[in-house]
């Protein structure tokens, strides 16, 4: 399997604290079969994103691990002015693996409605975007018609792992399970940032994609399209939203109908 989101770099936000955290972390996903790490800090008011220290963090840590895990790197993208302004001057700082896909996280608190107008001018810029983890977004979860929007546009969602087992809650459980039936998931991705509450673990949730959906899918969302990402490739797998898509309502109820249309 292959992880496109991790705080695996040690010291450089709020995921691993040093070295040895880091490298049990490291050992935590070699013995759960994941090959390919892609590490991305964050990138926001609280955490400066310096790639030379990047790089030497990256560095360090493949030292220790002899080539048992390939490890990149790339950055877990805040929504900002200041950030998207840098963006426009060098794409591949922030993109995964210096290839052409972006990890983008919208804050818990507000989204503007210009946003669909920013991801459209990351596009332009020559990266796509993956909207991170939106099942624990409370924002995005209360009107998913809005995250279908932003897939119509063509960009991509990248749900944690771990939701979809519960441990992040019943709402974003709910939420993952509603995207994976719709077929509005193009990745499953650990966002590990320690070995306890939230370990570098992707195995659990392939089993309980393979039992929901099937094989096929399951090595899709865990190592197909993910292995494209890491490489800068065209994903192999995108699922069309069905024409009528359900939006839920806070609590994940059942809201209204919406029909999509397509070109």
């Amino acid at each position: 399997m292959v992880d496109i989101h991790c705080h695996l770099l040690p010291g450089l936000d709020d995921g691993s604290d040093d070295l040895e955290m880091s490298l049990k972390m490291a050992e935590t996903a070699i013995a759960d079969g994941i090959t390919h790490v892609i590490a991305t800090p964050h990138a926001d008011a609280a955490y400066r994103f310096v790639p030379e220290d990047i790089r030497a963090k990256r560095q360090e840590l493949e030292r220790h691990l002899h080539g048992r895990l390939i490890l990149a790197t790339g950055c877990d993208f805040h929504m900002s002015f200041e950030n998207v302004e840098d963006l426009r001057a060098d794409v591949t700082k922030y993109t995964l693996n210096q290839k052409n896909y972006l990890l983008v996280e919208f804050n818990d608190y507000s989204i503007p409605p210009s946003m669909d107008q920013t991801l459209h001018l990351i596009q332009l810029f020559g990266a796509t975007p993956i909207i991170t983890h939106p099942e624990r977004n409370p924002l995005i979860r209360s009107k998913l018609g809005r995250l279908y929007k932003w897939v119509r546009q063509g960009c991509y969602v990248q749900v944690t792992a771990q939701s979809l087992l519960g441990r992040f809650g019943p709402a974003a459980q709910k939420c993952a399970e509603s995207l994976l039936e719709n077929d509005a998931i193009h990745f499953f991705a650990s966002d590990a940032h320690n070995v306890s509450s939230r370990p570098l673990q992707l195995k659990d949730a392939f089993e309980k994609v393979r039992e929901k959906r099937g094989e096929e899918i399951a090595q899709a969302l865990f190592t197909d399209n993910p292995l494209a990402a890491f490489e800068g490739r065209p994903l192999p797998y995108v699922p069309g939203l069905a024409e009528d898509q359900i939006e839920l309502d806070e609590s994940g109820g059942k809201k209204k109908k919406k029909r999509f249309w397509f070109f």
